[in-house]
């Protein structure tokens, strides 16, 4: 097995100003370097904020000037770069991710899919998935709500791709009344993180923003952080829960070899006790129905 060290970048994130939010992220990817990260992950649309109303008009191309300051970060640095960015292209917009390598070239950019209906005036769908090749082993990308239970289909395609590990910048966000006694996010996120981390023998890493929400159809609501890395096991790292808790939290993880490919995949699915041949028939539903 191989071992990654991953700087999981808890982000300040303000809406509608990127220029902070950017020295802030250059900052926790310093960081990161110093204490030897291989990779450090960043929130999700961390340049202008989750469904900020300047995504309409200040977004950005990818490569282009935000994803540019992440390449010379990453060249720089010797650390590799996964961050969420708010990206045109082809007169869209979308809630994007790029994953960085050492000589600060973006190796895999995804475009989110699972998007919910009140960010869906802001970005477009996403289209397609991938996985790349890395030094670590074979990395998939998702973002945040593509990780949401009844949208699990996602990352099973990424495993099913042959990911080891899967990375997602996401903005993990809770009434502003919520305090940290109060913690709603084993059902929602470590939940569904264990699913896929212990099907598949697969490592799961997510870094939210902190901070309120401003602008958009959420403001008033907080980011509060409760950053998450899952292997079979269970918990490798958390971050702390609160909307101040901006701070780079180091996690350690064991990537496993994954042997089974294509069909092999069923077939150890089936040995789990995962339900393959229980999938709803809607065709032979409609049948009986007529």
């Amino acid at each position: 097995m191989a071992s990654i060290r991953v700087g999981l970048g808890q982000l300040l994130v303000e809406g509608g100003e990127p220029e902070r939010n950017l020295q802030r992220a250059a900052q926790l990817v310093e960081e990161a370097a110093r204490k030897q990260c291989d990779i450090v992950l960043l929130p999700e649309v961390l340049d202008l904020g989750w469904t900020h109303p300047s995504a309409r008009t200040e977004a950005q191309p990818v490569p282009g000037p935000h994803s540019d300051r992440f390449c010379r970060l990453a060249r720089d640095s010797g650390v590799y770069v996964c961050a969420g960015l708010t990206e045109r292209a082809d007169g869209r917009v979308y809630n994007a991710a790029v994953l960085i390598d050492r000589k600060g070239d973006i190796i895999l950019k995804y475009r989110k899919i699972n998007c919910l209906v009140v960010e869906q005036p802001f970005y477009a769908i996403g289209q397609s998935l991938s996985v790349v090749e890395t030094p670590f082993g074979i990395v998939g990308v998702n973002i945040c709500a593509d990780n949401y239970h009844d949208a699990l289909h996602i990352g099973h395609v990424l495993a099913r791709m042959g990911a080891q590990i899967i990375l997602s910048p996401s903005s993990w966000t809770v009434d502003y009344s919520m305090t940290e006694a109060e913690d709603p996010y084993q059902e929602k996120w470590t939940r569904p993180f264990s699913i896929l981390a212990r099907l598949y023998d697969l490592v799961i890493m997510g870094t939210t923003s902190v901070g309120y929400l401003v602008g958009g159809p959420y403001e008033g609501k907080k980011m509060v952080g409760c950053s998450l890395a899952v292997d079979k096991h269970g918990i490798i790292a958390r971050g702390p829960y609160l909307e101040f808790a901006g701070e780079l939290i180091v996690a350690e993880a064991e990537v496993p070899v994954r042997a089974e490919r294509g069909t092999q995949i069923g077939e150890m699915l089936r040995a789990r006790g995962y339900p393959l041949d229980t999938l709803p028939d809607p065709v032979g539903e409609v049948r009986r129905r007529a």
